[in-house]
């Protein structure tokens, strides 16, 4: 479904990603996991049409959708659920998931809605208050359902248990491996590596901005034991 090839991108002089090199098939949850600073959330950017790609190309469904810009992307499915949120503060839960459908008709607008208020019961608790107002927690399901009002046929979470206190890592896990089961296609990035590999399909390490491994399979349970002496804590 989705394929970065070769893909390199800066900021600036400074050369934030290398030749990266990975894919996510439909069905799949993908994790992307590395220490601050190795490039995971320029490469989220980059896939998703915020930073311009310097070298390499990104395919979706065969595509070239390189230099495509996020608004285009999203038409053709692919969704962003940012880090730290980023929802609109000033506005109610409702009208934050109908920005987050404001590409689809009407008709389908409304009846996406009333699935993510099935599927996320405190946003339909919360649906008219500002979302300002709402926990961390939340506030990231809040951000994972917007993403989700548009249909996405691929979504991508940077650090979706940011910020978390513990018991709301474990809400936002759930909600992951729900919509894995849904068959939701995912690519993930996480600090929080041995949650992510716990429920990864594959996974990618990236450190200063280019891949160094690959795991699927047995090779997760061996990365979730090392991680924290490979990526330095």
């Amino acid at each position: 479904m989705l394929r970065v090839a070769g893909v390199t991108a800066r900021y600036g002089n400074i050369t934030a990603l290398r030749g990266v090199d990975l894919h996510v098939s439909e069905g799949e949850l993908v994790c992307l996991i590395g220490p601050n600073g190795a490039g995971k959330t320029t490469l989220m950017s980059a896939v998703t049409g915020l930073l311009p790609v310097t070298a390499g190309r990104v395919l979706f469904e065969g595509e070239d959708v390189t230099r495509d810009s996020p608004d285009a992307l999203l038409r053709k499915g692919l969704a962003l659920v940012p880090e730290r949120r980023r929802i609109f503060a000033d506005l109610t839960v409702e009208e934050n998931l109908l920005m987050g459908g404001v590409t689809v008709a009407p008709a389908d607008r409304r009846r996406r809605l009333k699935e993510m208020e099935e599927l996320f019961p405190v946003l339909a608790e919360k649906r008219t208050l500002h979302a300002g107002y709402l926990s961390g927690g939340q506030a990231q399901q809040l951000a994972i359902a917007r993403a989700l009002m548009s249909g996405p046929r691929l979504v991508l979470m940077d650090e979706p248990s940011l910020g978390l206190a513990p018991a709301l890592v474990e809400v936002v896990f759930q909600l992951i491996q729900d919509l894995k089961e849904r068959g939701t296609t995912l690519l993930i990035v996480e600090q929080n590596a041995k949650k992510a590999l716990a429920v990864a399909d594959r996974a990618y390490m990236l450190r200063t901005g280019e891949i160094v491994d690959e795991a699927s399979g047995q090779d997760l349970d061996r990365w979730a034991d090392l991680f924290e002496a490979y990526v330095g804590g």
